[in-house]
């Protein structure tokens, strides 16, 4: 059911109906026909567009703001540096992106010339998260609407007004309507679109288990797929590093958007030579993240998208404590309504734990103690995940050491991974395929081609 649900209270607000299998139908055929004359159109048209959708989020920023708060909880001062961040992706392709494009000249062996230009392939769909409806959205559209692919997007069940809002921004900005299309699709119709020889391409940012279902259903059907997945991200803090900078960045790292951020710090790993001052510091500064009204600017931490979500969390930590953890801070359901849940602070978690394996998808900061660099190593890249992580430690040599064994797709060193429209974004290992943002996010959904002249 696509619903717009007031996290705060559980109260449903709107219900949308789901696309009819005839209307999936009709928008892929409505996407087949209009890459024809999209994928045609000056790449100045396309830039052009794109530079009128980053204008439309910075216009609109308020009222975009406004609904991610409502439909997913974000506190309003996050969601408008969201809309920010989203605006700035759409402005980097319409910039950038032309010189990027530019055909690559090859050395060749022998007379003649070879270049590879990137081309488009076709229709593409689009799966996006609540957690960031909007900057997730703008990775993967901005730059295949520049490429010249035309996009059907489905978003999150929980994010409809928001999906109908990003189309609006996107049509009023000059891209056909058949180019982007907005669908309340459902699962079997996602199946279809897949099978279907009009789609050519999908990309999901999600959880591991639909990037399985998703990747097995492209592979199946000989599709290219870009799969944006969970992640466990470690926070290494080395005896050498500066507390003072450390613990901040590890709270901010942790409880931003209530802790739903693939590229969470949600495991940090702390030598045990600052392991006392390290906890005592950061139990201090996770205290301060207090839960609140997500629309006021003040807010840090609002509740988390969904009751169920907020469960699943309480659940894991439930069995951490059960099994022998320790509970520092928080790690209980308030009284009331709706999906709010504390700050939380563990150590002591253990394999037989959920919370030692599993993506802890909340505000909840898990420790770990450890005596030396390689230790630090082998613990997080024990993890089935590899998106992010950071390293801090004022010994650059250490801080390289570390980050050059790390089986993540992402280093952070003396800093959080913070995104930018410039650096590519992905992981390895069970964090998903292939990459978005920069040069790197135009030639995943690209024909490479090469043009061969004697």
């Amino acid at each position: 059911m696509y619903a717009t649900v007031d996290p705060t209270t559980g109260h449903v607000v709107r219900e949308f109906p789901s696309t009819t299998d005839a209307e999936a139908a009709k928008a892929l055929d409505a996407s087949a026909s209009a890459y024809r004359s999209w994928s045609t159109a000056a790449l100045s048209e396309r830039a052009n567009a794109l530079a009128g959708i980053a204008a439309a989020h910075r216009s609109r920023a308020d009222e975009l703001a406004r609904l991610m708060t409502l439909e997913m909880g974000k506190p309003v001062t996050q969601a408008k540096g969201e809309a920010e961040l989203a605006a700035s992706i759409y402005e980097y392709y319409a910039t950038k992106g032309p010189e990027l494009l530019e055909d690559e000249v090859l050395d060749i062996a022998g007379s003649g010339r070879a270049i590879v230009r990137t081309a488009p392939i076709g229709p593409l769909l689009g799966i996006m998260p609540w957690n960031f409806p909007l900057y997730q959205v703008a990775r993967f559209v901005a730059p295949n609407l520049l490429l010249g692919n035309t996009i059907l997007l489905k978003h999150a069940e929980n994010c409809p007004q928001q999906s109908l809002a990003i189309a609006s921004a996107v049509h009023d900005a000059g891209v056909p309507a058949d180019a982007f299309q907005s669908l309340f699709a459902t699962h079997d119709q996602v199946a279809e679109m897949i099978a279907s020889p009009l789609l050519r391409g999908v990309s999901i940012t999600g959880s591991e288990r639909a990037g399985r279902a998703i990747g097995e259903l492209a592979g199946r059907n000989l599709k290219k797929c870009v799969l944006e997945l969970g992640g466990s991200d470690p926070f290494i803090v080395l005896p050498q590093a500066d507390l003072t900078a450390a613990v901040p960045a590890a709270a901010t790292g942790r409880f931003w958007n209530a802790g739903q951020v693939c590229t969470s710090a949600k495991r940090l790993i702390v030598a045990d030579t600052v392991w006392d001052e390290f906890l005592d510091r950061f139990v201090s500064e996770a205290s301060t993240w207090q839960a609140g009204d997500p629309t006021d600017p003040g807010t840090r931490l609002g509740p988390l998208s969904s009751q169920v979500a907020r469960d699943g969390i309480a659940e894991q930590v439930d069995d951490a404590v059960a099994k022998g953890a320790t509970l520092h801070l928080g790690g209980h359901i308030p009284q009331g309504p709706g999906a709010w849940y504390p700050a939380t602070v563990l150590s002591g978690v253990t394999p037989e734990m959920r919370a030692y394996s599993e993506e802890v998808f909340g505000p909840v900061a898990v420790l770990y103690r450890v005596g030396s660099a390689e230790e630090a190593v082998a613990l997080a890249n024990s993890s089935p995940y590899g998106l992010g992580s950071a390293v801090f430690t004022n010994d650059d040599a250490e801080a390289q050491y570390v980050a050059a064994r790390l089986e993540v797709g992402m280093v952070g060193l003396n800093t959080v991974v913070r995104s930018s429209p410039e650096m590519p974004f992905g992981g390895v290992k069970n964090s998903g395929i292939g990459r978005e943002l920069g040069r790197f996010g135009l030639d995943e959904f690209a024909n490479k081609k090469l043009v061969r002249t004697p």
